[in-house]
């Protein structure tokens, strides 16, 4: 039995399907009420996750806060939910976790590509929130529990809305899309079939290639303005990604996120403004594991889907799961210049 947390997430109800037709037995646990998930509730509850993970011998850990929650929120359904988590399947006696982290731990590091030994420099709640769940994780692996630890680039692909969701609406409607700068950074996002592809050879492999941390990101990506670029061509509207000058725009931006006019968070606009990716040598000599797709891959893909079920997407909110597109505040009506 395997039993995965925040199975009506996108990456956990994904990892249901696919251990499902694996064959396994396979139970979810998460707040909603969906098709993948068989314990409705919440992580922090020491009951259900006992009775969800009666008789598991993995668990799968990917229930999570999104950085758009109230700080306090992050923190208890993060750090709280972790520490739950693996006190539950130190007593359901499992042979394995998987703890699906955050490339989020190394905050902004300048070491590029940055290697998993680089320390956890974490530089806002989100951010300090997955290096505490990670300490929780280590300290159970040093416990004698065989942990992996997966800290995935942000991934995507269908489903996947969010921010991207104003980057699809805006290059539907015809619109130029501006980027910080040049947009000549080069910024790795991983696909999330490639994810579960990664998870899975995880559960495969022997407890002593388990049992460690490993970054997870695609292998092949370019510069932002080529990957929003693909984007904007394939909407067919002869649009080009624009640049604003850089500290001007940073300014703007870091101000209408305090007066809460914008959903874009602090870190991922200075993340924006420099190289972003993570050595992924070690999970490709020690798992075998391989990427198979690259980030234009997997931003089209993603594209392609919304255009199909946009109709049919739920209604603009808060960021509260990354399935749901996010409002786009003040920058709503920034797209009369573009």
């Amino acid at each position: 039995m395997i039993t995965v947390t925040g199975a009506a997430g996108m990456l956990g109800s994904r990892l249901v399907d696919r251990l499902t037709a694996d064959g396994h037995q396979v139970r979810g646990v998460d707040l909603r009420d969906e098709s993948t998930v068989t314990d409705v509730g919440d992580i922090r509850d020491a009951r259900l996750l006992d009775r969800a993970l009666a008789d598991s011998s993995v668990v799968i850990h990917c229930a999570a806060a999104l950085p758009s929650y109230p700080p306090d929120q992050i923190r208890s359904v993060i750090v709280d939910g972790t520490r739950s988590v693996f006190a539950a399947a130190q007593r359901a006696r499992a042979a394995r976790v998987v703890h699906v982290s955050s490339t989020a731990v190394y905050g902004l590091p300048r070491q590029v590509p940055t290697p998993e030994q680089h320390p956890r420099t974490p530089v806002d709640t989100y951010s300090a929130a997955k290096a505490a769940a990670e300490e929780i994780a280590e300290e159970h692996r040093a416990a004698g529990l065989p942990v992996a630890v997966l800290r995935p680039k942000t991934f995507l692909g269908p489903g996947r809305m969010g921010l991207f969701a104003m980057l699809f609406e805006w290059a539907e409607e015809g619109r130029n899309f501006p980027v910080l700068g040049r947009g000549d950074v080069r910024i790795q996002m991983f696909a999330v079939d490639d994810l579960v592809d990664a998870v899975v050879t995880v559960l495969n492999a022997p407890d002593e290639v388990a049992n460690d941390t490993y970054n997870l990101g695609a292998d092949h990506f370019g510069t932002l303005r080529e990957d929003f670029q693909a984007v904007l061509d394939a909407a067919g509207h002869g649009r080009r990604v624009v640049s604003l000058p850089a500290r001007p725009a940073l300014a703007a931006l870091s101000l209408l996120e305090r007066l809460r006019l914008s959903p874009v968070y602090g870190r991922l606009l200075h993340k924006l403004m420099a190289d972003s990716y993570v050595s992924t040598d070690k999970a490709r000599r020690r798992l075998g594991f391989q990427p198979k797709l690259s980030n234009q891959d997997a931003i089209l893909r993603t594209y392609e889907w919304w255009r199909a079920e946009r109709h049919r997407a739920r209604p603009a909110g808060q960021g509260r799961t990354s399935r749901d597109p996010w409002r786009q505040g003040a920058l709503a009506a920034a797209k009369i210049f573009f």
